[in-house]
């Protein structure tokens, strides 16, 4: 939920069957190879999209293999080769949680009428353009496994917008395009990363009751296993021990 500690987000999609796990590294290889061919490039040094695709793979536990032989495959691809341009969609779901979705798709009718289909069936409303995208912010995430008071100097001399401690360590925010450039002051002052992405991140929340969580997460679940979808954000506050 990225309404909440992005540290739970990974961990859920790490814990994520093999069917699951299966889907989310195809939507990944998709991002890749889209960023590729978007930036025209295959050099993740000089394509900052196709850098983002790769970190946020990475931070899902793609295997290295996979990435490289999908920027291979997007840099040799033949003309006629589907093209994926992206697109959001805003909507609403159960307890007024908003929900701002990210995809990549090759048919933009047929995608539309997946995710209405879904949120109308699990409880949720689309909504139109800018209905809810107002609440959130593109924002790069640092996950450091380290909250020591040497660990946060070191993220607020770099460059830091925000830090977060939690149980697993430290989350660091940072503008999108300082996000890289922060991650390696760090591995330079000894203070390696678990993960670095770019993500969506709420500018407010909503408490879910609990009688909306189940609801809530389903419709989530159910956005994320069509193919064209990459990313789900949520402004949701889970109650305490929901996410474990």
């Amino acid at each position: 939920m990225a309404g909440h500690s992005k540290w739970a987000q990974i961990k859920r999609k790490k814990g994520a069957n093999d069917k699951k796990r299966s889907a989310m590294y195809s939507k990944h290889i998709r991002a890749i190879q889209a960023a590729v061919r978007s930036g025209g490039s295959g050099d993740p040094a000089a394509n900052l999209s196709l850098k983002n695709a790769i970190a946020a793979a990475k931070a899902d536990t793609v295997p290295a293999d996979n990435i490289e032989n999908a920027i291979k495959r997007a840099a040799g691809a033949a003309e006629g080769a589907a093209e994926y341009k992206e697109v959001t969609y805003e909507g609403y779901g159960p307890g007024g949680t908003a929900i701002f979705i990210e995809t990549l798709t090759d048919n933009v009718n047929r995608t539309v009428a997946d995710i209405r289909a879904v949120f109308n069936k699990r409880g949720g409303s689309l909504g139109t353009s800018g209905s809810v995208a107002w609440q959130f912010e593109k924002k790069g995430v640092i996950l450091l496994p380290d909250a020591s008071e040497a660990a946060q100097e070191a993220a607020i001399e770099n460059g830091a917008e925000d830090l977060q401690e939690s149980e697993d360590g430290l989350e660091i925010s940072t503008a999108p395009n300082d996000l890289y450039a922060v991650q390696d002051a760090l591995a330079a002052a000894g203070f390696r990363a678990e993960s670095g992405v770019v993500t969506m991140i709420p500018t407010n929340t909503v408490a879910v009751s609990e009688g909306d969580v189940r609801k809530l997460m389903t419709l989530i679940d159910s956005l994320e296993d069509l193919d064209d979808v990459q990313n789900v954000y949520s402004n949701a506050e889970l109650p305490e021990g929901v996410e474990a």
